[in-house]
C-alpha cells in the first residue's frame, strides 16, 4: 500500500513547543510522533511512504532519511499550508494509479485497526468521542459500516462517530484533489472523501485507539499511551542504591544515581542523568541529555532534549521544551483548588485541558530563576525567563 503521511503543518495550537520545531517531530517515548505513525503504517502493510513536508522540513528529512523501518521514504513539499487535500496534491506525482492511504503525521493509531483500514479499501477510520463538534463527523448507513459523507465541526453533530484522519482512497481519487476552498478557507481532504462516498462504497473502520495530538496536554496523553508498552530494560548505569519499580527503561548511555526512586512507567533516554536522591514517577519521559537533579521530584511529565530540572524542584504533569533550565527550588502547581479541569491559553483563548491535573508548558530554552513558582496552566514562551522568587499566575503571552 502506497501511503502518504502528512507532516507539513506548523502546529500553532502546540505553541510554544513548535516555535522552532515541527509538531510531528515532537517526542513520544524516544521517537517523534510521525515515527510512530510511519512504523504503524509499515506494520499494517505500507510498501513505501511519501512524507509531505513543509514547516522546518529539514528536521523531518534528517530523521527519516531515504529509508526508515525497512521501507523507502520519499518526500513531497507543500510550500503553503492550504489544507489537507492540498498536501496530498503535493504528493500526487509520487503516486501510481493504485489505491493509496493517507495518514496524519501528528496522530497515533493502534496497529490492528490500521491493518483493518488497509485491508478494507476504500475506507475511512472512525472513532467515538465526547465532543464531536470539534471534529469532522461521519454520516453513515444505519449499521455504521459504510460512510455516506462527512461534515466538518457541526454545531449539531449527527452522531459522536468522527473521522479519525486515516483513509484509503481509490487511485481515481487523485483526479479529485483539485477541489476549491471550503468555508474555512482551506482545500480539504474531507471534500475528496465526500466525492469518494458518492462514487464508491466506503467502509467505516472503527479504531480501538486513536489520538489526535494537537495541543500540549495531548502530548502528555500520547506519552502516557506509549509508556504502557515500554521494555523493562535497565541497560544504563544504575546505582545499587537506587530503587526502580514497575516498567522502567534506562538507555545504555543514561545514568540513575544513588538514592533515586523511580516508579514506572518511566523512560530515560540516551545521555540523561537522574539523581542523586530524585523521585521520578509515571508516566514520565526523560529525553536525551536531560538532567533531573538532587532531591527533585518529577511526576507524569515530558522533558525534551537537554531539559534540566535543578535541585530541590518539583515538576508535575508538565511539558518542558528543549534545553529548558529550571533554577533550584522551582515549584510547579498542577491542581486547581476547586478541582475543576485546568485551563491554559491556546492561540490566545483560555481553553480547558479536560485534565484535573495539568502543570506548565515551557518553550525551548526557557529558564526560571531560583525559587520560582509557576501556577497550573501557565505557559512560558521560547527563551522566556523568570526572576528569582517570582510567582507566575498567568501566561505572559495571553
Amino acid at each position: 500500500m502506497q501511503t502518504i503521511v502528512l507532516a507539513a503543518g506548523q502546529g500553532t495550537r502546540m505553541r510554544p513547543l513548535t516555535e522552532q520545531y515541527p509538531k510531528p517531530m515532537l517526542p513520544v517515548v524516544g521517537k517523534p510522533i510521525a515515527a510512530h505513525t510511519v512504523e504503524a503504517a509499515v506494520e499494517a502493510g505500507a510498501s513505501r511512504i511519501v512524507l509531505v513536508v513543509g514547516y522546518m522540513e529539514e528536521v523531518v528529512r534528517d530523521y527519516f532519511g531515504e529509508e526508515y523501518a525497512g521501507v523507502q521514504i520519499e518526500y513531497a513539499v507543500q510550500t503553503e499550508q492550504r489544507g489537507t487535500a492540498d498536501a496530498v496534491r503535493a504528493a500526487d506525482s509520487k503516486l501510481d494509479d493504485a489505491p493509496f492511504a493517507v495518514l496524519n503525521g501528528d496522530a497515533l493509531y493502534d496497529g490492528s485497526s490500521l491493518t483493518a483500514l488497509f485491508d478494507e479499501k476504500p475506507s475511512v477510520g472512525s472513532f467515538r468521542v465526547d465532543n464531536p463538534s470539534q471534529y469532522g463527523v461521519l454520516h453513515t448507513t444505519d449499521d455504521e459500516t459504510t460512510a455516506t459523507g462527512v461534515v466538518e465541526k457541526p454545531a449539531d453533530p449527527p452522531s459522536n462517530l468522527i473521522n479519525a484522519g486515516a483513509y484509503v482512497f481509490p487511485g481515481e481519487a487523485r483526479s479529485w484533489l483539485d477541489v476549491g476552498e471550503s468555508e474555512r478557507g482551506e482545500i480539504e481532504l474531507t471534500d475528496v472523501l465526500s466525492r469518494t462516498c458518492d462514487e464508491y462504497e466506503v467502509s467505516v473502520v472503527p479504531f480501538d485507539r486513536w489520538l489526535d495530538i494537537g495541543r500540549p496536554w495531548e502530548l502528555l496523553e500520547a506519552n502516557e499511551w506509549k509508556l504502557d508498552a515500554i521494555a523493562n530494560d535497565r541497560e544504563g548505569t544504575v546505582s545499587e542504591n537506587a530503587e526502580l519499580n514497575d516498567l522502567v527503561f534506562v538507555h545504555e548511555d543514561a545514568e540513575v544515581r544513588p538514592g533515586t526512586v523511580i516508579d514506572g512507567p518511566v523512560y530515560i533516554d540516551a545521555g540523561a542523568t537522574v539523581g542523586p536522591n530524585a523521585f521520578v514517577r509515571g508516566s514520565t519521559y526523560i529525553g536525551p541529555d536531560a538532567k533531573v537533579g538532587n532531591a527533585v521530584e518529577v511526576k507524569n511529565s515530558v522533558l525534551m532534549d537537554g531539559a534540566t530540572v535543578g535541585h530541590l524542584s518539583y515538576v508535575g504533569d508538565s511539558v518542558l521544551g528543549r534545553d529548558v533550565n529550571l533554577g533550584a527550588g522551582t515549584k510547579v502547581a498542577n491542581l486547581r483548588h476547586d478541582d475543576e479541569p485546568v485551563e491554559t491559553p491556546v492561540k490566545g483563548e483560555l481553553t480547558s485541558t479536560g485534565r484535573r491535573k495539568f502543570g506548565v508548558v515551557m518553550g525551548d530554552r526557557a529558564k526560571t530563576g531560583i525559587n520560582t513558582s509557576l501556577n497550573a496552566g501557565v505557559k512560558l514562551p521560547m527563551e522566556g525567563t523568570t526572576k528569582p522568587g517570582e510567582t507566575v499566575l498567568f501566561d505572559p503571552e495571553s
